[in-house]
């Protein structure tokens, strides 16, 4: 689902005035090379003490991974190692800073790892985060490199390791205030990893977070916060919603609050997400079991007040009644076929 606030973003010139090294570019296959091993250390080294050991002009672009409003993200190669990173070019350097800060308070598996923050010798102050890198790619690219709705096991892991991601945010009173498939990474291993803290936030207290994020998977209470919640809101719980919305698109294959080929405009998700129907009547009996309906419907509650907290989530049957090796599995096989070249 694509963002419904959309700016077009200006061309963003990438070569890189360092005379010792090439620009950074898109390069033509190299010839086979020698690869030491990467020079990380331990996960728990924070940004900051890992920045001094990286600079751009050390890495060559392989591939655009993706684009938005705050930057581009670019799939890198380190010339001298040869592993591979994704690397988030911002459009300003301080939201890359701030970004980075929250990563380093968060190191937790579930939650993609920031490396260093490398600074572009430009005038317009961007920056760049260096990032760990999912091979697999967001769960909306598998999803439409899938063709349709994942199996249900598949969805029971991705809920789950989400899930635990958020536990892991929240605990430190961090929102991430943008849940969706295009910030759920997988890798071809079976994990499950939460990105782009571009609008997190350290929440001190309850508070109406409207204006910012994806609209379609923003909550009824950041639409309209004094008709769901009395002109306050829970930014975890808004979470907890865009995660409802998020398991319900993964099970049906397609965004589920709009009809199927609606416009997504920003009155159609307002009155949708306001007004609509229970989302998790959405998805008809037959084609969903009990216990993937019933998490739906204690993500998706209207009255923010009333929606499940993520630890309820984790003990829900739907996840904590999953077979877990079999769960691992049908995500692994999934995101495996996703991620393969289609045959000639």
């Amino acid at each position: 689902m694509a963002l419904i606030r959309e700016k077009r973003l200006t061309q963003v010139n990438l070569s890189l005035h360092v005379p010792s090294r090439a620009p950074f570019q898109l390069e033509a296959a190299a010839a086979p090379r020698r690869c030491q091993p990467p020079p990380l250390t331990s996960s728990t080294t924070t940004p900051a003490s890992r920045s001094s050991q990286f600079r751009l002009a050390d890495f060559e672009r392989v591939a655009v991974l993706g684009r938005g409003n705050s930057g581009t993200v670019y799939k890198v190669r380190h010339r001298e190692t040869c592993a591979l990173y994704a690397l988030k070019l911002q459009h300003a350097g301080d939201a890359a800073a701030a970004e980075a800060d929250l990563l380093g308070r968060v190191a937790s598996p579930y939650v993609v790892r920031c490396h260093a923050v490398l600074a572009l010798e430009s005038a317009s102050g961007d920056a760049a985060l260096l990032l760990e890198l999912a091979d697999g790619g967001s769960l909306d690219g598998v999803m439409r490199r899938h063709g349709g709705a994942f199996p249900e096991e598949a969805v029971a892991e991705v809920a789950a390791q989400a899930l635990s991601a958020l536990a892991h945010l929240h605990a430190r009173r961090v929102a991430h205030l943008d849940v969706k498939p295009a910030n759920l990474l997988a890798t071809t291993d079976g994990d499950v990893k939460v990105a782009d803290l571009g609008i997190a936030r350290v929440v001190a207290a309850p508070f109406a977070a409207a204006g910012a994020g994806t609209a379609a998977y923003m909550s009824p209470e950041r639409f309209d916060p004094e008709a769901h919640g009395g002109g306050c809101g829970d930014p975890f719980a808004a979470d907890v919603w865009g995660l409802g919305v998020t398991v319900l698109e993964l099970a049906v294959g397609r965004y589920p609050l709009l009809l199927a080929g609606q416009r997504p405009s920003w009155a159609a998700l307002m009155c949708a997400i306001c007004f609509g129907e229970q989302p998790a009547a959405l998805v008809a009996d037959g084609e969903a079991s009990l216990e993937l309906r019933g998490f739906v419907a204690a993500c998706l509650r209207k009255d923010y007040r009333k929606r499940a907290s993520v630890a309820e989530l984790l003990a829900h049957p739907f996840v904590a009644g999953r077979d877990v090796a079999a769960s691992r599995r049908a995500l692994r096989r999934l995101v495996a076929e996703a991620s393969s070249p289609p045959s000639s």
